[in-house]
């Protein structure tokens, strides 16, 4: 069956969205005739107005981009209504859409969610999957109601996440999985051979927008979930720990087999790495950051630094 062209709008932010957006443009399917994105955001050490990865690419492309703070006016929901939109894609944007929008396109709007729904619903699903230990995450595409991440699903794809898994590393295969389960999606809706999958609900769980707090590691928890937390937080905030009155980041450790000592002594210390006991094991830090310094390997810190890890010394909880 031939697919007939739709008049698409795209709705979205950050660098993910990005991805989808340009998959969209390299796809060459369907026409975007309008993309909505959050307003320009101060950003940098000058904090000057920038804009979203997604409005870049569109102005790239010479796409109209709108930028309403809500559409709880009726003046933006009459924009994009003026578009006349068969489909809206709707990828991390940012803004809980009302049902008065999602009414406006001919055939709804659809959602790329960061999770197999309905595993995680919310802000973080990438990094709560990590965090969780789950063996398995994906990308959803749903189409979009009322409720938050609720909507009926259309397409699934899956990857798995293993012991090396990082937030980084997973939202970009993430991104890359998105875009062919999108094109499919829409080419169902276009033709008629969608088939909606209602979620169900005893299987959420809701993931929590990420806070700076919660990466201060705790290493009266085993050396296994704080290895989770370790990369479910990098890049962003990036765990850390305490070392007298400074802050060291983690960004790369693994749990080591290890008895004795109490939580957050160091064990031992060398060009293999900082070996911390923890309620559970015990964490083999391996990259780490000492404030104003650059990222670097354990070995090229103790070239420095060694007196300050030297075995007995404890790393506290602020």
């Amino acid at each position: 069956m031939d697919c007939p062209r739709l008049r698409l709008v795209f709705a979205g932010t950050p660098d993910f969205a990005a991805a989808h957006l340009q998959c969209l443009l390299d796809w060459q399917a369907h026409d975007i005739v309008g993309v909505f994105t959050q307003p320009d955001r101060p950003a940098g050490r000058g904090k000057k107005a920038t804009a979203s990865p997604v409005k870049q690419l569109a102005l790239a492309n010479d796409l109209a981009v709108f930028q309403p703070v809500n559409f709880k006016a009726e003046e933006d929901r009459l924009l994009l209504a003026d578009l006349q939109p068969d489909l809206m894609i709707v990828v991390a944007y940012g803004l809980i859409l009302p049902q008065a929008v999602l009414d406006i396109p001919r055939l709804g709007c659809v959602n790329v969610h960061a999770s197999l729904l309905p595993r995680w619903r919310g802000a973080a699903p990438i990094q709560r999957a990590i965090e969780a230990g789950d063996q398995e995450t994906g990308v959803t595409i749903m189409q979009m109601d009322a409720g938050l991440d609720t909507g009926a699903m259309l397409e699934i794809a899956r990857c798995p996440i293993d012991a090396t898994t990082t937030s980084a590393s997973l939202h970009a295969t993430l991104a890359d999985l998105g875009g062919p389960a999108l094109k499919k999606a829409i080419t169902d809706l276009a033709t008629g051979a969608a088939q909606p999958r209602q979620q169900d609900d005893a299987l959420s769980n809701y993931a929590a927008k990420i806070s700076k707090a919660e990466a201060e590691l705790d290493f009266s928890k085993s050396a296994a979930v704080l290895d989770r937390q370790i990369r479910a937080f990098n890049p962003f905030p990036c765990a850390y720990t305490q070392l007298g009155e400074n802050r060291i980041r983690v960004w790369q450790a693994a749990p080591v087999a290890s008895t004795g000592g109490e939580p957050g002594e160091i064990l031992q210390a060398d060009k293999h790495g900082i070996v911390v006991a923890c309620g559970e094991g015990a964490l083999n830090l391996l990259t780490l950051q000492w404030p104003g310094a650059r990222a670097m390997s354990a070995a090229e810190l103790l070239n420095g630094k060694a007196e300050w890890f030297a075995p007995g010394t404890r790393l506290v909880r602020s």
